[in-house]
């Protein structure tokens, strides 16, 4: 197509822009995000930094739309796949014994101490947990996030809460589940 002074072309927008623009409003989300649910500063900034370089990436493909809660989306898939690469090397150590036990947990925990708790569970967990009971996804979005079939996420979120009720136990000296002592309901 020609005008008047010669041709001209469509440009583009370039998303890497918007992305640069977002940056400086966005890396708090993303940093705190991520900060919230591993509890390692070191760890979350260096998610942060693989968020930030995983959307210049998909900004030079021209893929995406650019938001904070796109960001956020990828630092979800960020942790998942940090925990998940943490499991193969914790597997790869050590055999998995963790029996399914069905008991409802209480839904009131001690914060500090339920963080310590889920720091020290295994990757593949403490994954699951963060996502059914923090992020509030429901099953079927935590097993789509972890690439497992519903009916193993399910098994999975239950031998996950069985580990976080012994560990939590264990931490305050109780021989009884927390649910068991105050009568709580199912999370």
């Amino acid at each position: 197509m020609s005008g008047p002074q010669g041709p001209t072309s469509r440009v583009e927008p370039d998303p890497g822009l918007d992305l640069l623009a977002l940056y400086d409003a966005a890396l708090p989300e993303v940093y705190g995000y991520l900060l919230a649910r591993c509890g390692r500063r070191a760890l979350a900034e260096d998610l942060t930094a693989e968020v930030f370089l995983a959307a210049v990436a998909a900004c030079r493909s021209g893929t995406p739309r650019v938001s904070t809660a796109w960001l956020v989306g990828i630092a979800r898939h960020k942790l998942v796949d940090h925990w998940r690469s943490l499991e193969i090397r914790d597997r790869a150590l050590r055999v998995l014994d963790a029996p399914e036990v069905e008991d409802p947990w209480e839904a009131e925990l001690d914060a500090l101490l339920a963080r310590e708790v889920l720091d020290a569970q295994a990757p593949q967990h403490r994954a699951a947990l963060t996502l059914r009971y923090l992020d509030g996804l429901p099953v079927p979005e935590v097993a789509r996030v972890l690439g497992r079939t519903v009916h193993a996420t399910e098994a999975l979120l239950a031998r996950a809460r069985a580990a976080f009720r012994r560990s939590y136990a264990a931490h305050t000296d109780s021989p009884e589940s927390p649910d068991r002592r105050a009568g709580g309901g199912p999370a």
